[in-house]
Formats: C-alpha cells, structure tokens, sequence
C-alpha cells in the first residue's frame, strides 16, 4: 500500500521554525519527484516547494523563497521542509505528494500521483 506520512507539525510563534517531514512507503520514490502543498482556511490549496527526485532541482513559491527549505533524503524515502521565520500567514494544512513524471516545474497539483494525508502547522501572533 503506498503511503505519503506527514509530521512534525504544530503550533508555533511568529518568527519561529518547524520542519516536516514526509516518510513515502509502499513503492520506490527515489525517482519521484516530490512536492509540498498547503490549504489555509477558506482557500485553495497552494503550491508550496518540490525537489526533483536527484535532489538536484528545487523549486519555491515566492511567498516562501528564502525562508523555506526543501530537502530529501533518498535512502530514507523521506523529504523535509525546514520552515524559519514563520508567520500567521503560514498557518495551513501541509501535504506532502509524489510525482513520477518529468517536467520543468512541479507547482501544478495535476501532475502529482500520491498524496498524503496532511499536518497541520499554526503558527501564532
């Protein structure tokens, strides 16, 4: 059964950090490429990070660039977002996905194939 686990997510103050994590089961993800997605109250949900599967490629939304950080570890299976200077804005429910399709980019939620469940981050004024 394939599985996309998120944790590490909580409540936090303005100006602080978390990193979440996404373990993927099931199946070989080493050559997906994967993403990190969040859904705010009463909004779409938004694309937020994703890394190539070399690891060699990342990709930011400008609302995080410079403060998030994406990161995989292939032996793991598992892939990271390092999230500093937080503020209320950031306050969502992240999802992790897979993609096994090559493009330039990966901010389009249509072509990931794997989804996970979601954590919730609430970052605090």
């Amino acid at each position: 059964q394939v599985q996309l686990v998120e944790s590490g997510g909580g409540l936090v103050q303005a100006g602080g950090s978390l990193r979440l994590s996404c373990a993927a089961s099931g199946r070989d993800f080493s050559r997906s490429a994967m993403g990190w997605f969040r859904q705010a109250p009463g909004k779409e949900r938004e694309f937020v990070a994703a890394i190539s599967w070399s690891g060699r490629f990342t990709y930011y939304s400008d609302s995080v660039k410079g403060r998030f950080t994406i990161s995989r570890d292939g032996a793991k299976d598992t892939v990271y977002l390092q999230m500093n200077s937080l503020n209320p804005g950031d306050t969502a429910v992240y999802y992790c996905a897979a993609s096994d399709r090559i493009r330039n980019t990966y901010s389009d939620q249509g072509v990931y194939d794997y989804w996970g469940q979601g954590t919730q981050v609430t970052v605090s004024s």
